[in-house]
């Protein structure tokens, strides 16, 4: 078995296993809540200056039985895009095993990835996670793999590639992108140029992330390991991201003058109910393999019948919805099927939503109450309750509680303008309530 001994050891941490459990154990906090976490963002340089971000990071992380870490490449050694699928890495905390099973999916998932150990050798991003790792799971098992710079379509085929392979193999994984931000500019610009990088990563945004690398000239080296990261993340469904402590080197040894920045970001999944995980499953059959889910069960919120509405939104902008004022199918879920289908291929406002938008959309699902005829729009409160106009055949209507929509007036107004009945001519008016699943 190949033993990659340790290339940093003694330099970027101590060498003595007494001396470096002592060092981390300053720079965690034990009494912090464990939480299940995708992955987190951490960075890499001694621990000395990046190890109290670690530390703050790693603290929060409920550690499987394996890991995934994800290092750039500061060598250049070896293939691109390297993945080593045996052996174990020694640290002074003991030997930590390759997780073959896992290493050998992800490598048969992906086109870009190669075996390769000269990549590996020398480099010092993935070693330095691996300490803090042991201290919390002695026992753990990973995968390191070494990204070179490279562009966002490459960065998202590897992050999807991670993602299959944990879910063919069923194993808990805990995914870790190295990366320290920028690198030897003031303070004050490095403070700048480094809220640009962690917005766009807290945003889950990874083309962005890569523009504004090149846009504001950020010499962040982990922009690659974060957006791999991101893409892996959401293969799991919605991801909620927290930036858990930032601070420099500069905030260590008082010199501001030339700094390297240091952010530690945990990603969490979102738990979903019931009809919006049925929606996002329906897109996401649907455009990618024209199919639909056929529930062999159906939740106790879904068994009935009732209107439903299913909202698509993309970067906080609207990117689809229909729905249906009554019950057109024979219970709940299926008038979700239908609707969340028809919100991302039949709305006519927008262009059918395509396979790469899919790990960026947001699902709301709306179950309407029968609507209700009322005598006087002073029993409407578009809080509460949706409005339906009614002149003959034509009928608008809208969902209550909408951002921007704050008096009945605007409410009745957006509804007869989406049924093109004029301000002026009389209408039947109507109410509903609805549960809203996000």
């Amino acid at each position: 078995m190949m033993i990659r001994e340790p290339a940093v050891s003694g330099q970027f941490y101590p060498a003595s296993p007494e001396e470096l459990k002592s060092m981390i154990r300053g720079m965690i906090d034990e009494k912090a809540v464990k939480e299940d976490v995708i992955g987190y963002y951490a960075p890499h340089a001694g621990y000395i200056y990046s190890g109290p971000v670690v530390g703050a990071t790693v603290s929060r992380v409920n550690f499987k039985e394996t890991c995934v870490i994800l290092g750039p490449s500061h060598t250049g050694a070896g293939v691109p895009f390297s993945i080593l699928t045996d052996g174990a890495w020694r640290t002074p905390l003991g030997d930590v095993q390759v997780d073959k099973e896992l290493a050998k999916a992800i490598l048969a998932n992906s086109t870009h990835l190669k075996e390769d150990r000269a990549a590996h050798l020398q480099e010092h991003s993935i070693e330095v996670q691996l300490p803090f790792i042991q201290y919390f799971k002695p026992d753990i098992k990973f995968v390191p793999i070494v990204l070179s710079h490279t562009n966002a379509a490459i960065y998202r085929s590897i992050g999807i590639a991670i993602a299959k392979a944990i879910k063919d193999t069923g194993k808990e994984v805990v995914i870790v992108a190295s990366g320290d931000m920028n690198h030897y500019e003031s303070q004050k610009v490095t403070h700048t140029k480094d809220r640009q990088a962690i917005e766009s990563i807290l945003k889950l945004e990874p083309v962005e992330l890569l523009q504004r690398v090149h846009d504001f000239n950020i010499s962040m080296c982990g922009y690659g390991t974060a957006a791999c990261l991101i893409y892996a993340a959401k293969e799991f469904g919605p991801v909620k991201t927290e930036l858990v402590k930032y601070q420099t080197s500069g905030d260590i040894t008082q010199d501001f003058t030339a700094v390297v920045g240091y952010a530690g970001i945990i990603f969490k999944g979102v738990k979903e109910s019931a009809p919006v995980r049925l929606a996002r499953e329906t897109v996401e059959g649907f455009i990618s393999r024209g199919e639909v889910p056929h529930p062999k069960t159906i939740p106790v919120e879904m068994k009935g019948k009732a209107g439903v509405f299913v909202s698509l939104h993309k970067h906080d902008e609207l990117r689809g919805c229909i729905g249906t004022i009554e019950p057109t199918e024979p219970n709940i879920a299926q008038e979700v099927i239908r609707n969340a289908v028809a919100a991302s291929t039949g709305d006519p406002r927008f262009n059918q939503v395509t396979a790469a938008e899919l790990p960026e959309l947001e699902y709301s699902v709306d179950i309407l109450t029968e609507p209700e005829e009322i005598k006087s729009e002073k029993n409407l409160d578009p809080k509460k309750y949706g409005a339906i106009v009614e002149s003959g055949w034509r009928r608008g209507l809208l969902l209550p509680d909408l951002e921007g929509v704050d008096t009945v007036a605007r409410q009745l107004e957006i509804c007869r303008m989406k049924a093109g009945i004029g301000p002026k001519e009389p209408v039947k008016l109507y109410r509903f309530e609805v549960k809203r699943y996000k």
